[in-house]
């Protein structure tokens, strides 16, 4: 076992979001270093579901994370820990300026930037010192594509969000992964062919030749994570999308 495997042995690290998709591999890359690991969601049956596989150093958390009450008293009850990952959220598929539900499009801000505040507001009295906070955003704020204004919108959001929390809470690093497209549960509601296709077609065109795998981007989180003179960053994790 060498050190770098173990880079984050006794600490803790609290991930919102953390029950699927990216953010359960950030738990179990998490767990591989050596943190203890605590995962939380809005749906039960995800946290019961994450715990279990995940072992006796994780602590599950049902939490409706667009409720702030809830979320002041989750930190409550967690108590001291060293490292936040919000990385939760729902489908990304809003639809074009013309269709667009806002009632959609107020529900991904809700969760995504607003829970995003919320959870780091609530959590920073409760860091350790040399703790940090990993948001997450994707590559829309950067390489839209028709119908993504909504999308695009959150983006850009947290990547301001980010530069200006890691002036604010310094010396609290905060940073920022975007990803591109990644095979998670996110995309499960398209019916299987066409979610396939979308991961062939895509990763096609990709200079790495594929689409992520949440494995992937969970390497990024625990180095943001450990890297002490890291902060206020946006780490793009997209397979060279930006460039074609």
């Amino acid at each position: 076992m060498t050190i770098a495997s173990r880079n984050l042995q006794h600490q803790h690290v609290v991930l919102l979001g953390g029950t699927s998709g990216i953010g359960l591999a950030t738990a179990e890359a998490a767990l591989a270093a050596g943190a203890s690991v605590s995962v939380v969601s809005s749906r039960s049956e995800r946290v019961a579901g994450a715990v279990a596989r995940l072992g006796d150093r994780v602590k599950g958390y049902t939490v409706d994370l667009s409720n702030e009450s809830a979320v002041r008293t989750l930190f409550g009850q967690v108590g001291a820990f060293d490292h936040l990952v919000y990385s939760a959220g729902d489908s990304l598929r809003t639809g074009t300026l013309a269709d667009m539900d806002f009632a959609t499009v107020r529900q991904i801000f809700e969760v995504r930037v607003f829970g995003a505040i919320a959870a780091v507001k609530h959590a920073a009295p409760y860091l350790r010192a040399g703790g940090s906070v990993v948001l997450t955003s994707g590559i829309a704020s950067v390489r839209p594509q028709k119908g993504w204004a909504a999308l695009a919108s959150v983006c850009s959001a947290m990547e301001g969000l980010t530069r200006a929390l890691a002036v604010e809470l310094a010396p609290v690093r905060v940073n920022l992964v975007s990803p591109g497209l990644v095979r998670t549960p996110l995309w499960d509601d398209l019916p299987e062919f066409e979610r396939e296709a979308l991961y062939a077609s895509s990763g096609a065109a990709l200079p790495v030749g594929r689409v992520g795998e949440a494995e992937d981007l969970a390497q990024t989180y625990v180095y943001l994570m450990t890297n002490r003179y890291a902060t206020g960053q946006t780490v793009i994790v997209d397979g060279g999308g930006v460039l074609v």
